[in-house]
C-alpha cells in the first residue's frame, strides 16, 4: 500500500526526479512479487514436498513391518549418567537382546530397544524391514501434511526476503546516484554560491 501510494503521488508531480519515478517502481513491483510470489512460491514447494513424502509414506508402509519380539534378557546398564539430558543413558534404560522373525521368515536375535521396561519372556512390537533390521516407525500423512506446510511458509518467506533484500539493494544504489549527482551539482555550482550577483 505505501508502494501504490508513493507512486501515486509521484506520477504527476512537477518536482519529481528520475530516481524518484524508478524508486516507487521498485517499490511497487516489489510489493506485488511479494503479494503474488511469494505464496505462489510457497504453494509450489509445499506441493512438490508432499508429493515427495506422499511417495516416502507409502515407501516406508510397503516395507516396514510391526512385529511381535520376544525379550530374551536385558542388557547390562552403562554407569550412571549424571546428565539426565544424555539420550544415550536415557535410551540403555531398557535395552534388551530381543529375537524376531522377519516377513523372510528368518529369527533375528539383537539388541533394541523397548518402549517400556520389560522382563525376558515379555512381548513387545517392533518396528522392522524387509530384512528383519530394526527401524523407525513410518512416517503417516499427516506428519508428511505437516512437513509439506512448513516447506511452503519456508519457501514463501525465504522468497518474500529475497525480493525485500533486492528492493534493499536497488534502492541503495538508486540513492547511491543521487548523492553523486548531487556532488556533481554543488560542484558546478562553485564556491560563489548564494553570494549577490552570481550568475549575473
Amino acid at each position: 500500500m505505501r508502494a501504490m501510494t508513493g507512486f501515486w503521488l509521484w506520477r504527476r508531480n512537477p518536482l519529481r526526479r528520475p530516481t524518484d519515478l524508478l524508486e516507487s517502481w521498485v517499490a511497487l513491483l516489489a510489493a506485488l512479487f511479494i503479494a503474488v510470489g511469494g505464496p505462489a512460491a510457497g504453494l509450489a514447494v509445499a506441493s512438490l514436498v508432499q508429493d515427495s513424502l506422499v511417495q516416502s509414506v507409502r515407501a516406508q508402509n510397503e516395507h516396514r513391518h510391526l512385529v511381535a519380539a520376544t525379550v530374551v534378557r536385558p542388557v547390562k546398564q552403562p554407569p550412571v549418567d549424571p546428565d539426565p539430558e544424555t539420550s544415550s543413558a536415557r535410551d540403555a534404560l531398557h535395552r534388551v537382546v530381543a529375537t524376531w522373525t522377519a516377513p523372510d521368515g528368518s529369527v533375528n536375535t539383537r539388541p533394541v530397544g523397548a518402549p517400556r521396561a520389560v522382563t525376558p519372556g515379555d512381548r513387545f512390537r517392533l518396528w522392522i524391514d524387509d530384512h528383519g533390521r530394526p527401524v523407525n516407525r513410518p512416517m503417516d500423512e499427516s506428519t508428511a501434511g505437516s512437513h509439506a506446510a512448513l516447506a511452503g511458509i519456508g519457501a514463501g518467506a525465504l522468497s518474500a526476503g529475497l525480493v525485500e533484500g533486492a528492493r534493499r539493494l536497488t534502492v541503495w544504489r538508486i540513492l547511491q546516484r543521487r548523492y553523486a549527482s548531487w556532488d556533481r551539482a554543488w560542484e558546478r555550482a562553485g564556491q560563489d554560491w548564494g553570494r549577490t550577483g552570481t550568475g549575473s
